[in-house]
């Protein structure tokens, strides 16, 4: 037996999410779909990384199958990138340690958020970015962001429909970049609550608009009311970039 990890690139804007959905179209859904068809046996993935919500794009997911087939590496990343929709593609295959495990083995994953700050729409940016018309102080957002660093209880930040027993977790790291109209947040973290990025920075944004100061932003993180918090930001400004292991 072979356990294989795979590395996925996939624009999300089509998919309705990463998990598998009858009768809808969804990243493990074709996925499996290929590696069946590719293996000429029913195949499914043991676990992926994390599973990206409907409309959230990945530079690198990563998901594990295990099989007894000598195919070679080389032939089954081409093979499945024959099989895959347009939008999806097989960065690497390597065969890891039968005991790998996509999403319990990562030790951190790093997504991106990216804002067009901008009254004018951009046609090349849809299903990439949010567009953000009013302006935004960068500054106080980066300080309230600061306060968001290291193992905190997220829960203000949690949207409800998630069956985790704690929201606890540790940002690594969380950087707010500006070039041009175009704002990138880029937070590292060892695991995320649903919705948690668009949650923050969608509280973040408020706090740029100038409709919540930096004091009372660490006030929400403290008393994890999620009422409190900004609005949830769309699904297409979301990628999931890396996972560590």
């Amino acid at each position: 037996m072979r356990n294989i990890k795979l590395t996925l690139e996939y624009d999300g804007s089509r998919f309705f999410g990463f998990q598998r959905q009858k009768d809808k179209p969804t990243i493990q859904g074709e996925l499996e779909r290929a590696l069946s068809e590719l293996f000429n046996r029913p195949l499914k993935i043991a676990a992926a990384a994390g599973r990206t919500d409907a409309g959230v794009h990945a530079k690198a997911q990563a998901v594990n199958f295990k099989t007894d087939s000598p195919l070679p590496l080389e032939r089954i990343q081409k093979g499945l990138n024959a099989l895959l929709p347009k939008e999806m593609v097989v960065k690497e295959a390597r065969e890891v340690s039968l005991d790998f495990h996509a999403r319990y083995d990562a030790r951190s994953k790093t997504y991106e958020y990216l804002i067009l700050n901008s009254e004018i729409r951009s046609p090349l940016l849809k299903g990439r970015a949010y567009q953000h018309p009013y302006p935004l102080n960068l500054e106080k957002m980066k300080k309230a962001a600061a306060g968001l660093a290291g193992r905190r209880d997220f829960k203000a930040f949690q949207a409800s429909g998630s069956s985790v027993k704690s929201s606890v977790r540790t940002i690594r790291r969380l950087v707010i970049h500006r070039e041009g109209k175009l704002i990138q947040f880029t937070v590292e973290a060892d695991g995320f609550l649903y919705h948690m990025v668009r949650n923050m920075v969608g509280t973040l944004l408020e706090v740029g608009r100038g409709k919540l100061s930096v004091r009372e932003f660490s006030s929400i993180v403290k008393r994890r009311n999620r009422l409190l918090a900004g609005p949830t930001l769309p699904a297409s400004g979301l990628t999931l970039v890396s996972v560590k292991y």
